[in-house]
């Protein structure tokens, strides 16, 4: 039975999301959300070992979520600041540049929707590689411009100077749709992969601004039926994936 008949949508996410941890090394890695969450495992179990995986708190835990060590705020805070960590966050809108938004819709002084709020997102952005997660594609999340700057983008870093730069850096998008990353010259969004029974009209009328195409855009890598297995029967055996991003 090949992968290419079998896996859904929410498992080309998952080895999408887990493939933003390829060659990190050691490194905290923090996961935001079910399917980053389950990629960050798989990264683990597979091709990156050295993750450190938390339980979001205030310790680390191995493959099995049991606690292997206490992992104090100034420690996590001593990771974030010197580019050790490497967070996937999700995003309420998102722009060209990388800027995201999960503060606000609307003028800030006034808005029509009131969100989590900035919290830890220009942290995050400027000191260790932070990559997004967007469970539903669409013009009202990829925008034009973002109503307010929580994670920081490119265009946004380099304004700011150096001091912005040093840890600034977006690896990837990873969509319902699709893979982006900013491997342009100028820093803008590029579609880098579509998961199959995508096309890339689909995910161009879903994008509220230009996307940067290469001549072919490939599909989203196939799973290993060794990664389906874990994904399937050790990561998340009550298919929790499939609820987040329902195959079409």
């Amino acid at each position: 039975m090949s992968t290419i008949s079998t896996t859904t949508r929410a498992e080309y996410c998952v080895i999408a999301c887990a493939d933003a941890w390829r060659g990190n090394g050691e490194v905290l890695a923090s996961p935001m959300g079910l399917i980053p969450s389950v990629g960050a495992r798989l990264a683990k179990h597979t091709f990156s070992p050295d993750l450190l995986l938390t339980d979001g708190e205030a310790r680390l835990v191995g493959l099995d979520g049991e606690t292997e060590g206490w992992l104090p705020y100034r420690q996590h805070l001593a990771m974030v600041t010197g580019g050790r960590r490497h967070v996937m966050m999700g995003a309420s809108q998102l722009d060209r540049f990388g800027n995201q938004n999960i503060s606000c819709i609307g003028d800030w002084r006034r808005p029509a929707r009131q969100l989590l709020g900035v919290r830890g997102a220009p942290v995050n952005t400027l000191n260790n590689p932070v990559s997004y997660w967007v469970p539903r594609h669409s013009t009202r999340v990829f925008v034009e411009k973002v109503d307010m700057i929580s994670g920081v983008g490119y265009d946004s870093a380099a304004a700011a100077g150096p001091s912005a730069t040093r840890y600034h850096h977006l690896p990837r998008v990873v969509s319902n749709l699709g893979v982006f990353d900013f491997a342009t010259p100028d820093h803008t969004m590029r579609l880098a992969s579509v998961h199959p029974g995508v096309t890339v009209e689909e995910v161009r009328q879903a994008t509220g601004f230009p996307l940067v195409l290469p001549d072919e855009v490939p599909r989203t890598r196939e799973p290993s039926e060794a990664e389906l297995l874990l994904i399937r029967e050790v990561i998340d055996p009550e298919g929790l994936r499939e609820r987040e991003v329902p195959t079409p």
